[in-house]
């Protein structure tokens, strides 16, 4: 989940510029000497990174016990999704961005604050509802209802309207918006706007199911124990999917491709001013040492860190990710996007 310190320029270490650049000019010589670092450096157990660039395709894995195949659990990487289906209803006139809460959920937003009267979709896709992230109090470990996490957070002061503070309640809220819109979860209209179209046979929304589709690996928590099993309710809208690698690549290529969004719509996803350049609406930008900006989203639930990275016109995407919840060396995911989206000699 991005934050204003993971945001803005991150700092790299000279010894993990030194071994990119000790690469040859390919990304795939560059690379992969890097995504190593995410298990010796990292401390991960495993890592593993599919690129797709125009025609060319790459797969490169780390530490033991992953696949380009595995099924896995993509968390904040739901609300690229959630965004896609409310901007997909913008465009077919049945909702608008600057519609308030209350308008499709009366009497919601109530309280320390928060008023769903003068919260709008829009502030609720960029974060700048005020709303509390309900999962600083559950830390993804309890299942709730959309209403319980909703309840959760109302009982925290808000951040205040206007200003740029990520929060999964504002996509819980959306995901029931949806179902009072169209009369169907979010996981239904997802599948029907977004996963069945792409041909994403691999990704979808477990609801209550617990274990992960075959095939898929193991996912540990920071103490090494083990913990594939999860409900995805401790995230809803906010982070329940699972996904392949194979499939979030073309997710992001068809989206910025221009393929789910008419290109109004898609300039609306992409615009930061309400977050002050920090976030758009599910999707958020990063401007890399090159001066090349890349569009993605991350994802961390338990056991399980995600990253998807690509290029404005969504010809070059990168997906990485490990099987655990964090990674411990922070340079090492900007490293990697230099090395993928940034040139030699650039």
């Amino acid at each position: 989940m991005p934050s204003l310190r993971t945001l803005v320029a991150i700092p790299v270490s000279l010894a993990l510029l030194a071994s990119v650049a000790a690469g040859s000019a390919s990304s795939a010589e560059a690379t992969d000497p890097l995504l190593s670092q995410f298990v010796s450096k990292g401390r991960v157990p495993a890592a593993a990174l599919l690129e797709h660039d125009g025609d060319d395709v790459r797969y490169a894995s780390a530490g033991r016990g992953i696949s380009r195949a595995d099924h896995f659990r993509a968390g904040s990487i739901t609300k690229t999704f959630i965004a896609t289906v409310v901007l997909q209803l913008a465009a077919e006139h049945r909702l608008s961005l600057s519609d308030p809460v209350e308008r499709y959920l009366p009497g919601l937003l109530r309280g320390q604050g928060a008023d769903g009267r003068r919260i709008t979709l829009r502030a609720l896709l960029s974060h700048t509802s005020g709303l509390a992230d309900f999962t600083g109090i559950t830390r993804g470990a309890v299942p709730l209802t959309p209403l319980q996490a909703v309840r959760v957070s109302l009982a925290l002061p808000s951040t205040g309207p206007g200003r740029y503070a990520y929060s999964s309640t504002g996509y819980v809220v959306l995901g029931m918006v949806v179902r009072r819109v169209t009369g169907h979860s979010y996981a239904a209209e997802a599948r029907r706007r977004v996963i069945t179209p792409l041909r994403l046979t691999g990704t979808s929304f477990p609801g209550a199911r617990r274990t992960l589709p075959a095939p898929h690996g193991r996912a540990y928590a920071a103490d090494g124990s083990d913990i594939t099993r999860l409900d995805p309710r401790v995230a809803g809208a906010a982070g329940e999917l699972v996904t392949t690698l194979d499939d979030l690549d073309r997710f992001y290529a068809a989206l910025l491709g221009g393929r789910l969004l008419p290109p109004h719509w898609l300039r609306e996803m992409l615009g930061t001013r309400a977050a002050r350049g920090v976030y758009g609406l599910g999707i958020f930008p990063v401007k890399l040492p090159c001066g090349t900006t890349v569009w993605g989203h991350n994802g961390r639930i338990a056991g399980s860190y995600v990253r998807s990275a690509a290029s404005a016109d969504g010809r070059h995407v990168v997906t990485f990710r490990v099987n655990t919840t964090a990674v411990a060396d922070p340079a090492l995911e900007p490293a990697l996007l230099t090395a993928e989206f940034c040139p030699r000699g650039r």
